[in-house]
């Protein structure tokens, strides 16, 4: 057995060094094709990072919507889009001296190395919640000022209720079981009650309605959901039902609008055991 391993390693090694020159040399071919676009193509030599903005944000929701979808040909196809940005910028930013690829690749590496002892250091880390502490002190130890300061401020508000109680659980900031979390989310539902009955302020109800989302969020965190996918699992739930009812009233030759309650709770009936 050991002869015969011992014969299977050169082709092992082999195989591995093949793969991984094929990886470099696509990506090779990826950065020069970018060199050209910046060279020859009127559309790419006039780019910046302010107009290239909110293009990578539309494509990051396509690789979203393709990883909600479960389309893994899509969502190879966005990561490639993604991908291209990635690169785009860091020849905008060579261009104008302000970093390097291969500064991001270095500082992206370094970034990993030391933000994983675990792995490439003696700490201990045996669970992903250990993981997870040990990055949040990491990056005080950095020179961040809050644990919070890395949440984006462009965050969608759902997005960022989630990624907030995260990383303050990083640090020991959190609730210690579901059941506590729950009363939460019954006092705060309460509270809005309370606005309402009272015929508060929009501004206080506004406030109290936040607070209930903010726990619920945290609630759906203790139960391992992720809120937004669950929400937009809804989202889509509704969208196919509610175009089953259109379809239904097309039929019959009248739109949503032409049709009553009663017969639209019908069709939504029948599109719940339908689809």
């Amino acid at each position: 057995m050991i002869r015969k391993v011992n014969v299977c390693m050169p082709y092992i090694h082999f195989f591995i060094e093949t793969n991984m020159k094929k990886k470099i040399d696509s990506f090779v071919e990826l950065l020069d094709i970018m060199d050209k676009l910046r060279v020859g193509c009127p559309w790419d030599k006039k780019q910046t990072f302010d107009s290239l903005r909110h293009l990578t944000i539309e494509e990051t929701y396509e690789l979203s919507d393709a990883i909600m979808d479960n389309n893994h040909k899509g969502a190879c196809e966005e990561i490639g889009d993604l991908l291209m940005h990635m690169v785009f910028y860091a020849k905008i930013a060579e261009e104008n001296g302000w970093f390097t690829f291969n500064d991001v690749c270095e500082g992206i590496n370094q970034k990993l190395i030391r933000r994983h002892p675990h792995i490439f250091g003696t700490v201990e880390a045996n669970t992903p919640e250990q993981v997870k502490e040990n990055w949040e002190k990491i990056k005080l130890q950095e020179g961040k000022r809050s644990v919070l300061g890395g949440v984006p401020k462009s965050l969608p508000a759902l997005v960022k209720a989630y990624r907030i109680q995260d990383k303050a659980r990083g640090v020991g900031f959190d609730w210690e079981n579901t059941a506590q979390v729950w009363n939460k989310v019954e006092e705060e539902m309460q509270e809005l009650k309370d606005e309402l009955q009272a015929n508060s302020s929009q501004d206080r109800i506004e406030e109290e309605f936040g607070d209930l989302l903010f726990a619920l969020i945290n609630y759906a965190r203790f139960i391992n959901v992720n809120p937004d996918t669950a929400l937009e699992r809804t989202n889509r739930k509704f969208i196919n039902r509610f175009q089953y009812i259109e379809a239904k009233a097309e039929e019959q030759g009248k739109t949503p609008a032409d049709m009553s309650l009663s017969e639209m709770e019908q069709l939504w009936e029948e599109a719940k055991k339908a689809l």
